[in-house]
């Protein structure tokens, strides 16, 4: 089965005083590539949850959001008396000399600058425990999203690979006719030009012999064939991440399409090879966004 890289999670859950919200979004990538931004409450779990998210996501362009609400009074936040003393000083003194009330300054202090600011507080471990069973839930809708998106994907792929091995079977029905027509036709042009008394038969025949070798298309439909069976084969492996063994055999199907394009020399062929150029870009299209 196949997945998606992209997929989108959320969970939120309510633990003694702090909502935990997660929100996690991931778009296709050749990589996995992370952009985490978290509370300051959380920095010193910031590794953990980075390993929480490589263990799960493997590959992708991965956004992690992480909100952490306090309810009730208690806010993260400290007040820098200290500063605070230092200001009330200055503006005392000020204030003495200008003749000025200073019984209301207090609000406006403590709108100064550094004078309150976010404490210190880290994430006690209970607390993080928690908060792993959240990530983990976001993660899990994110994935099912994935495995979803996946699906479709797979489907997708099987109808093109199947488009193209019916082009490339067509192909060797018309390979026979094609050998014939291509030495009728220089046959033809030797009489024609040169008259058919004029050149030896048996050295023509060695001669159409190696010129149908060299043109010969056989091998490259042989493995063509091979190729669209492996790639289905590979579809129906267990593992989870392979996107890029998928995107090799697609680049090695290109390869014999090409090449039996380059050889052909025949309308009716030609015609095969551009449906199966069709259907191959199709198919690659599909196989950037799977894991």
């Amino acid at each position: 089965m196949l997945k998606s890289m992209t997929g989108f999670g959320r969970a939120e859950q309510t633990v003694n005083e702090k909502t935990f919200l997660v929100e996690i979004k991931s778009l296709n990538g050749k990589q996995l590539e992370m952009n985490l931004k978290i509370p300051p409450l959380l920095k010193s779990y910031e590794f953990d949850v980075r390993s929480l998210l490589q263990e799960s996501l493997l590959r992708g362009t991965v956004d992690c959001f992480i909100t952490i609400k306090q309810n009730g009074s208690s806010k993260p936040v400290a007040i820098n008396t200290d500063l605070l003393k230092s200001y009330y000083k200055q503006i005392d003194v000020l204030a003495a000399e200008l003749k000025i009330d200073t019984n209301s300054v207090l609000s406006s202090l403590l709108r100064m600058p550094e004078i309150v600011s976010p404490s210190n507080e880290v994430l006690n471990e209970t607390d993080w425990k928690e908060l792993q069973k959240v990530v983990k839930a976001a993660l899990t809708e994110l994935n099912n999203y994935r495995a979803e998106e996946g699906r479709s994907i797979e489907t997708e792929l099987i109808l093109r690979i199947k488009n193209i091995h019916a082009q490339e079977e067509e192909i060797l029905k018309l390979e026979p006719g094609r050998k014939e027509k291509m030495k009728k036709e220089i046959v033809g042009m030797l009489e024609e030009n040169v008259g058919k008394e004029n050149y030896d038969p048996n050295r023509l025949e060695q001669e159409l012999i190696y010129y149908i070798e060299k043109i010969d298309i056989t091998e490259e439909q042989v493995r063509l064939a091979n190729h669209c069976e492996y790639f289905t084969t590979i579809l129906q492996e267990p593992d989870e991440a392979k996107g890029k063994k998928l995107s090799f055999v697609l680049q090695e199907i290109g390869r014999e399409i090409n090449t039996t394009g380059a050889k052909a020399y025949d309308a009716a062929i030609q015609k095969c090879v551009v449906l199966m150029k069709d259907e191959l870009e199709k198919a690659k299209e599909q196989i950037l966004n799977v894991l």
